[in-house]
């Protein structure tokens, strides 16, 4: 018997092991089945090149709990060790025997998936002691046993033992006794080695009898040692993507289409992409990619491997060039994992345009389900967006679909501003902006749909990346001024009409929570509507940014601004302005007249202490009386305006338009409405 101590720094070694090593405890079944493989795909590289000329027997890899003994057994038939091996590998920690194989076979050897020589001493985070037994390949080999209960000592002796092969055999400490559970340690196997290249056996098959589960004589296989992405797409049919699909994302309707990833060269890349449905209400899931390291689970966590708006996609991504820390549970930025993620994004792109040529029509289909991959791809991807704009689209109200180039085109001659800008008119909701999409097709223009929740931000881009474009909602403004051709045109009143006016259609518009309205003026069309609502674009934009952002930050907490354009040619208006001059003119005209006299008295005095570069004097009574004569004729006005229906009925038609109308005012509005009958 040999006694002896690891060769480690310090003391402390299995303590930071055991709590420190790894995030997740369960881990460790990972790390020491990956091993059990690594042994086989050795002894199997080695049977290649003829440096091993006995028989291979069953290669596969068992894992057997053993719950009344506190066991928990992965045992292979790989290359085994001898007592030499368990010094150099086992007793030397961080040496690892996968990196010294991989540098003799590098070209050749099957997947060897240790990295760092640490895996194996994640058994000790559940374990109270671990027992490795094991019989080398090389000839005339003794079987040696290692114990060791997680401290610098541990001890080795020759044993007797058939079966070429290790055994690593845990005794589960008191805090971990779930590792004991069939159920668990077979949800693991599936999680963490369910594409393993080389069977993993867990337990028996069971059947129904006599009212309940029991084992058969069949051993249980866990894995797919030849998943879907190691095999050639030419190889495979549509039903076996779809298989595979359902196998990962059980439950999930059937992807929209998918993406092999196949290459070897500058890096090794092989995985599955697929395209979800989502829709437009961004009910998006992250995390559905899962990354694998020849064919061992990593983690679902890629941001970093793949783009940042592939992260929307779900499948598998296989890589061995992928650098990984020793718990393979966080990716290290370096520039093989750019490559890789740019690859991808590239790929994307080329499939995407691909489809686009070869079938219009059905891309044209799924655009309104793959709409949003491509619009965040353009947002955070700089390459994707500049690739994109070959197949990007716009819908328009009709459901006509058109490239940006084409949609440009189109709209080119008639919806260009007197400043050579080309306007690019949209709804967010066809159906409730419904009049104001008609006014603007009745004008001879075109209006997208953009309804999307990144639309917002795709119009700032699409605005950014193109000269001479803007974007303008199509409730923004009345449509005569939605593209200016020319400078306004007076709206025909006079001063005392427009003072009149304001205060009248002001007066009587009903509260609305959180908005506030301003009263404007335009001579339009005797048919058009008499008062339309319209909201500020800039002012809207900034308010639909600031709801996405936490808190919504300044913009967030401005009330919402709306412009009332009352049209100055329409009858009911022309009758009403007429009255309410005549009525309030007597009235209005003395109060108007003794503001003006005091404005001027009161811009004369600061003028005078100006040039005189006195202190400013006292104007404040006067000031005062100012006021008290505004109010006066404000209030003038309100009491005659709160008596004519038709104004009210005028500016509630207006809001009702804009969704605007509700509640006590929309009662209101309907028993007014009758009246008027």
């Amino acid at each position: 018997m040999a006694t002896g101590k690891i060769g480690v720094t310090t003391e402390n070694i299995f303590p930071i092991i055991k709590k420190f090593l790894y995030s997740d405890h369960e881990i460790f079944l990972r790390e020491l089945v990956s091993n059990a493989i690594d042994a086989t795909q050795k002894l199997k590289t080695l049977s290649s090149f003829g440096e091993y000329k006995g028989e291979l027997g069953e290669m596969n890899v068992k894992v057997k709990v053993d719950k009344e003994a506190g066991t928990l057994t992965i045992s292979d038939q790989g290359i085994g060790m001898d007592a030499e091996d368990i010094e150099k590998y086992i007793n030397q920690i961080a040496f690892s025997g996968a990196e010294e194989f991989l540098a003799k076979y590098k070209d050749t050897a099957n997947s060897i998936i240790g990295h760092f020589g640490l895996g194996f001493y994640s058994a000790f985070m559940v374990s109270k002691k671990v027992e490795i037994r094991s019989l080398s390949y090389k000839e005339g080999a003794k079987a040696v046993e290692w114990v060791c209960d997680g401290s610098p000592e541990y001890e080795m002796k020759e044993i007797e033992k058939g079966e070429r092969g290790t055994d690593v055999i845990l005794y589960i400490d008191d805090d971990n006794k779930d590792f004991l559970d069939q159920v668990r340690i077979d949800a693991l196997l599936k999680k963490y080695c369910r594409f393993l290249p080389v069977p993993v056996i867990s337990g028996k098959e069971q059947e129904w009898k006599d009212g309940k589960y029991v084992d058969t004589d069949k051993d249980k296989i866990v894995n797919a040692a030849e998943p879907l992405w190691t095999k050639k797409p030419t190889e495979l049919s549509d039903d076996e993507y779809l298989k595979f699909y359902h196998e990962l994302m059980p439950g999930n309707d059937d992807p929209m289409f998918w993406i092999h990833l196949n290459v070897d060269y500058p890096f090794t890349l092989t995985g599955i992409l697929y395209f979800p449905k989502i829709r437009n209400n961004f009910d998006i899931q992250k995390n559905r990619i899962q990354l694998y390291c020849n064919q061992v689970y990593v983690t679902d966590q890629v941001e970093g491997v793949v783009p940042e708006f592939m992260t929307l996609m779900q499948g598998v991504i296989d890589s061995p060039d992928i650098p990984l820390n020793v718990s393979r549970s966080y990716l290290q930025a370096d520039q093989q994992v750019k490559k890789i993620s740019s690859y991808i994004s590239k790929k994307v792109a080329e499939k995407l345009d691909k489809m686009f040529k070869d079938d219009r029509k059905g891309f044209e289909e799924k655009w309104d389900d793959i709409k949003v991959f491509i619009e965040y791809g353009m947002l955070t991807d700089e390459k994707f967006s500049e690739s994109a704009k070959k197949f990007f689209l716009l819908k328009d109200v009709d459901g006509n679909y058109y490239t940006l180039e084409e949609y440009r085109k189109l709209i080119e001659a008639s919806q260009t501003d007197k400043n050579d800008t080309v306007i690019y008119l949209y709804a967010t909701d066809a159906t409730a902006q419904f009049t104001y999409v008609k006014a603007a097709q009745d004008k001879g223009y075109n209006v997208l749909v953009m309804n999307g929740q990144l639309d917002p931000h795709i119009v700032g881009l699409l605005e950014q990346k193109n000269e001479k474009t803007r974007f303008v909602r199509v409730d923004s403004d009345i449509p005569e001024r939605l593209i200016e051709k020319s400078d306004r045109s007076d709206a025909g009143l006079s001063p005392l009409q427009t003072d009149i006016m304001s205060t009248v259609v002001k007066s009587q518009v009903p509260k609305v929570d959180k908005a506030q309205f301003i009263v404007t003026f335009a001579a339009l069309r005797p048919e058009d509507a008499p008062a339309t609502v319209t909201q500020n674009e800039f002012m809207r934009r900034m308010k639909e940014m600031a709801a996405m952002q936490p808190g919504g930050g300044f913009y967030g907490e401005m009330p919402d601004n709306y412009e009332i354009i009352v049209n100055t040619e329409q009858p009911a208006v022309k009758e009403i302005i007429n009255l309410a001059t005549s009525s309030l003119e007597n009235e209005v005209t003395p109060i108007r007249a003794e503001i003006e006299t005091l404005n001027n008295e009161i811009e004369a005095a600061r003028k005078e202490a100006t040039d005189k570069k006195e202190a400013a004097p006292d104007l404040s009574e006067k000031e005062g009386k100012v006021a008290d004569l505004r109010k006066k004729e404000e209030d003038i006005v309100s009491r005659y305006a709160s008596e004519q229906p038709k104004v009210k009925q005028i500016i509630d038609l207006a809001l009702l338009q804009s969704h605007l109308l509700s509640g006590e005012s929309l009662n209101d509005f309907i028993k007014r409405s009758i009246s008027l009958l």
